[in-house]
């Protein structure tokens, strides 16, 4: 059972007196305090740290923790040049990357950025599965690719990643396409259905088109990508911040949100139910995003989160499915 965090890499989340610079003293708080990873998110809804800058920080800083995208965003960037920063970060990390993509999100928060991006909006779900095609191939020391939309001959060799094969590659996304493609191509499944049973339902999805691709269940990770708040005060409370928080980052207000979001709050038992209710519907690497808006409120809600740690690892992933779809590479403790 893994428990990540989402590092507070935009600027609404630092408050008017944040210092990004203490990025990365905040993620080497949380591998201190026992999460196992530490995720960044890839947007261009409101200025932020860009995610494989953030990512690189933290790979000399940190020693074991799993360095993620939750979710990065391909069509933001040229792919093979993609393909070069991320085998960098995982040379870096050694061996500690895990890349989760997606094709970004209809209306205000997608079609836009593609436009800015210079990329069509039309087959994005091909132009994405066919970018991580091309990346693992030239991570595998392929010269030529040859897709539907990405073709490219005569490509110089390639920066080779940390592992052969390089990094894990999951899919955001609950679409049943999306479900079928998770299955069938990636390594892992990051959604955020604000319903466990649908969390449930989905991953049935994802096991039955891995088997249909003779693969195995566990050759998928299991993730869940939730924001969360807690507060002793009670959920009132705790929605209250969340409100707050959803209006900062997204323009919306709360009820808006989670009815596309799995999101959490309340007493810090109320929240360990909560998350427990997706353990228990198959979830085995949690990536928590924390719902304030101040640097300092994001570290007291990381320590609070901390102290669920140990009762959710309690619960026991099932015999054979791997945790993070990879095995674990012990870095050089950092300086």
């Amino acid at each position: 059972m893994d428990i990540g965090v989402l590092l507070p890499t935009g600027t609404a989340q630092w408050g008017a007196d944040g210092d990004p610079r203490e990025l990365v003293a905040f993620g080497r708080q949380a591998e201190r305090a026992g999460f196992s990873s530490l995720f960044v998110n890839d947007s261009l809804i409101s200025p932020r740290v860009e995610a494989l800058t953030m990512l690189a920080a933290l790979a000399p800083a940190t020693a074991n923790v799993t360095l993620g995208t939750g979710a990065l965003l391909p069509f933001l960037r040229r792919p093979i040049q993609a393909a070069q920063a991320l085998a960098s970060i995982d040379l870096l990390s050694g061996g500690r990357l895990t890349v989760a993509v997606g094709a970004g999100f209809p209306g205000r928060f997608g079609r836009p950025f593609y436009t800015l991006s210079e990329v069509p909006w039309e087959r994005r779900f091909t132009r994405l599965d066919e970018t991580v095609a091309l990346w693992r191939a030239l991570w595998k020391g392929e010269t030529s690719f040859r897709g539907e939309i990405l073709r490219f001959d005569d490509i110089p060799p390639a920066t080779r990643p940390f592992r052969p094969g390089g990094p894990p590659i999951w899919l955001g996304g609950a679409t049943p396409a999306a479900l079928d493609r998770a299955g069938r191509h990636y390594d892992g499944w990051l959604p955020y259905p604000p319903d466990p049973a649908d969390y449930a339902a989905g991953l049935a999805a994802v096991r039955n088109a891995a088997g249909g691709a003779g693969r195995r269940p566990g050759d998928v990770t299991p993730a869940l990508f939730v924001s969360v708040w807690i507060d002793e005060d009670g959920p009132e409370a705790g929605r209250r911040a969340l409100d707050a928080y959803a209006r900062a980052a997204y323009g919306m207000p709360l009820e808006e949100l989670e009815r596309i979001q799995a999101v959490v709050t309340g007493t810090g038992g109320q929240v360990l139910a909560g998350l427990r209710r997706y353990v228990a519907a198959g979830a085995r690497h949690l990536v928590v995003r924390l719902g304030a808006l101040s640097l300092h409120g994001q570290r007291d809600q990381l320590d609070r989160v901390a102290d669920l740690i140990a009762p959710l690892r309690e619960a026991q992933p099932e015999a054979g499915l791997a945790h993070d779809g990879t095995r674990r590479v012990t870095a050089p403790s950092a300086p």
